[in-house]
């Protein structure tokens, strides 16, 4: 991670962010130890996906793959416990 890199980080996060906040992106998670990142996206296709993600200033640096999930699952979708009084 050169100072380029770094210097792209801020406006990258605020784009996670939006995304976040439009539902199109439903986790994002980053390593720093293996430098690996995984963003799990709300789209139709694979191309809609790509075209999300080739609108991120860091985009340059990734070497990655897309691929469609058949069951995501986290307890973030699960009904909270109900709590009897």
């Amino acid at each position: 991670m050169d100072n380029d890199f770094m210097s792209l980080v801020p406006a990258h996060r605020t784009y996670i962010n939006y995304l976040l906040n439009k539902g199109i992106i439903d986790s994002y998670a980053v390593s720093m130890e293996s430098q690996t990142s995984w963003i799990t996206l709300n789209t139709i296709d694979k191309e809609k996906a790509d075209q999300i993600l080739v609108k991120s200033p860091l985009y340059k640096y990734w070497d990655y793959e897309i691929e469609e999930l058949f069951v995501y699952d986290s307890q973030h979708y699960r009904f909270p416990a109900v709590q009897l009084n």
